[in-house]
């Protein structure tokens, strides 16, 4: 049984487990000049970029947080639209709290269970099951390096 916990963030029900990336990003936005949209929109962006590293075409949908496969990918017709990545922000005085998950390679089936994010029949996908193998190391570190770029971190 997965303890369901209840968090007051963006974003409907979703699921976190072994073998995905979740990254919380506690910044304040007011001291790093950004805007919420813009703030989102460079999350997007790394994580797009970081799938694009590893060949994989992903994108955004008009008022669905997340990332998607996008039909350009090189992936069966299936798999187009399923969601890779979680976003689920709250921001509050300024600062961000909480954040994404990306999954790499793990057990999809408990997002069966849900309507992730609120959309009934919505698929999941990770990396494991487009045939991409990577140390889930390996790709944490990719996405933070492009989340350092977009958002003009320093390096940790």
């Amino acid at each position: 049984s997965i303890p369901l916990i209840e968090v007051d963030r963006g974003g409907e029900i979703t699921y976190h487990g072994p073998g995905q990336i979740v990254i919380y990003l506690l910044l304040d936005l007011r001291r790093k000049k950004l805007f919420v949209k813009e703030f989102v929109r460079s999350i997007e962006e790394a994580v797009i970029q970081t799938l694009r590293a590893y060949k994989v075409i992903a994108e955004r949908k008009p008022g669905a947080p997340g990332i998607y496969l996008s039909n350009q990918s090189e992936v069966e017709e299936s798999l187009w639209g399923a969601k890779i990545a979680a976003l689920g922000l709250k921001i509050t005085k300024q600062c961000s709290y909480h954040g994404l998950a990306l999954n790499i390679d793990m057990d999809l089936s408990p997002f069966d269970a849900i309507h992730p994010c609120g959309y009934e029949g919505l698929r999941t996908v990770d990396l494991k099951s487009l045939g991409i193998c990577e140390n889930i190391d390996t790709v944490a570190g990719t996405l933070l390096n492009h989340l350092q770029q977009q958002l003009q971190l320093e390096p940790v």
